[in-house]
């Protein structure tokens, strides 16, 4: 599959989760509309996790929670290298500066799992609809 067809699906994918993920998170604080928010700028946030397809072949032959935390690594670097960035043009999404585990306001280490679960879910799509 062409490497520009895998950064739209894991953008598209991506962008599903988080509205799923900021959903469930307001449905949890009492708004029963289950509100969902995201930025156009996450698209393409996601879709930069599909350069790590070749990671993906390297750490297959891993256990599970190997890779998952290769992933939460993957993730991280690119969440906090787009978070740095945008932060520098006064056009970040999120801003976690009120969060205990904050690094910079941009990434969140207590999303480590989440992460985890993110990559390995990302690893299923790809191995079974985006090769």
């Amino acid at each position: 599959m062409p490497m520009i067809l895998k950064f739209v699906l894991f953008g598209a994918a991506g962008l599903m989760m988080e509205v799923f993920w900021t959903g469930m998170g307001s449905l949890i604080n009492k708004d029963r509309r289950a509100t969902s928010k995201t930025s156009i700028w996450m698209f393409f946030i996601y879709g930069a996790t599909a350069f790590m397809t070749p990671l993906i072949h390297v750490i297959q032959p891993f256990p599970w929670f190997i890779r998952g935390l290769v992933y939460a690594a993957a993730i991280f670097l690119i969440e906090y290298t787009a978070g740095i960035t945008m932060k520098a043009a006064k056009m970040c999404p999120w801003d976690y500066s009120h969060t205990r585990y904050n690094v910079h306001g941009v990434i969140r280490l207590d999303y480590a799992p989440v992460w985890v679960a993110v990559g390995l879910i990302k690893e299923f799509l790809y191995f079974n609809y985006f090769m």
